[in-house]
């Protein structure tokens, strides 16, 4: 008997159980659904937190103040005990960082000084700015930080002090509604003091954690005039390499030329300095290993939609043992009988596959938890593969059951 009529007859067994067909197949649309949806979910989260790094910025090192360092603090201290000193970076540091010989690979900087609990307030409407910064117009280049309207301040206003106010979409939505272009141009208090609105930040989109809309930067003079006295010390630089490929370099420069001016080594620096692609890199790491344990999850639902294929074929077996008997003692050969299980239990498989990959794709267009699964055109091929892999699997067994049936034995039955 050769394989059309083997499928036949294999067609002939699925559509005689069509309850017992439908819920056999459950289990492998479940999984497979399962499998899509969350392998779908990682591949969202994933890129969710890549384009919620590089709205910060790109090819941005971020050297910050560190109060802890290595070392004894003294002769009665404990070996290996920290030690803790007042540590500043200042201007001249930031001016240091931008020697074309001593630090080659670093494109451009800009200091940076905050000030907490500022709130805004215009007209009747009132706001609490989560991120206060003071900086140069430097600053807007290596965040990657455009206007939606209105003018980044300028140099010329740095020089000056003059009180102009850079705003984010969150905080131009809170003072002055929908219509956040209408900001630019009017005068804003910040803890009382007027500001000019110079211009609207495009909307950068929250990452979960925080609001990078939720902003207000002026330039550092003001900052320094009116907010956080005037004082050389800076809550931060921030540091654009030439290009990602000279991260590292560069990295290696700004900690050479701090290293020289503070007098400090690898052992008891006293600032620190984060790497975006290392953040990058290690977000990266940590979803995919996510990924992978959703997978796993989904994975054993369909190992256990296998064993369910097996066992309704193990029925099927039992049940149409007459039949069996029946094939064989007409001529039906063992690789008939085999074959006809087998493509029986992988017709069964393959449905319950193609409508899991159907629901996974609906599924997978409504967001969870906040992000936008993205389904991944491999998984689907990987599915299609992996339900006709259970299917022939676990249908091994069942088949050779039937297969093993002795004609005499099987035409005894009842």
């Amino acid at each position: 008997m050769n394989v059309l009529e083997s499928a036949r007859f294999a067609l002939s067994g699925v559509a005689a159980n069509k309850m017992r067909s439908v819920l056999t197949t459950l289990g492998i649309l479940i999984g497979i659904a399962a499998v899509i949806i969350l392998l779908a979910v990682g591949a969202g989260t994933s890129n969710n937190i890549k384009a919620q790094i590089g709205k910060l910025g790109t090819n941005v090192l971020t050297v910050s103040r560190s109060t802890s360092v290595g070392g004894r603090a003294g002769a009665g201290s404990q070996p290996g005990a920290n030690r803790t000193r007042s540590t500043n970076l200042t201007l001249d540091d930031e001016h240091s960082l931008t020697d074309p010989v001593l630090a080659p690979d670093v494109a451009r900087t800009a200091p940076i000084v905050q000030a907490q609990g500022v709130t805004a307030t215009f007209s009747n409407a009132t706001h609490s700015v989560a991120s206060f910064l003071g900086t140069t117009p430097a600053y807007f280049d290596i965040s990657d930080s455009t206007a939606a309207s209105g003018k980044l301040f300028t140099d010329a206003d740095q020089q000056a002090a003059n009180p102009v106010a850079v705003i984010g979409n969150t905080v131009a939505a809170d003072l002055f509604g929908t219509a956040t272009g209408s900001a630019v141009g009017q005068t804003i208090q910040l803890n009382g003091q007027n500001f000019t609105v110079a211009a609207v930040l495009s909307v950068k989109g929250s990452s979960g954690l925080n609001d990078p809309d939720d902003i207000v930067v002026v330039p550092l003079a003001v900052a320094q005039n009116k907010f956080t006295g005037y004082s050389p010390t800076l809550a931060s630089i921030t540091v654009q390499a030439a290009s990602a490929d000279v991260m590292n370099q560069a990295q290696n420069e700004v900690q050479m030329i701090l290293d020289a001016r503070h007098k400090v080594d690898a052992s008891n620096r006293d600032y620190q300095v984060r790497n975006q692609a290392q953040i990058l890199t290690t977000a990266t790491n940590t979803t995919q290993t996510l990924t992978i344990l959703l997978g796993a999850v989904a994975a054993i639902s369909l190992l256990v939609g296998g064993i369910g294929v097996m066992n309704i074929m193990l029925v099927t077996v039992t049940e149409r043992t007459r039949e069996i008997g029946i094939r064989k003692a007409i001529g039906a050969s063992r690789g008939s009988i085999v074959a006809q299980f087998l493509i029986e239990s992988l017709i069964i498989s393959i449905i319950g596959g193609i409508a899991g990959i159907v629901i996974g794709f609906a599924g997978s267009a409504f967001p969870v938890l906040g992000v936008q699964p993205e389904v991944q055109p491999w998984t689907v091929w990987v599915s299609l593969a992996v339900s006709a892999f259970i299917g022939l699997v676990f249908g091994v067994y069942p088949a050779n059951k039937a297969a093993k049936l002795r004609p005499i034995d099987a035409l005894r039955y009842e």
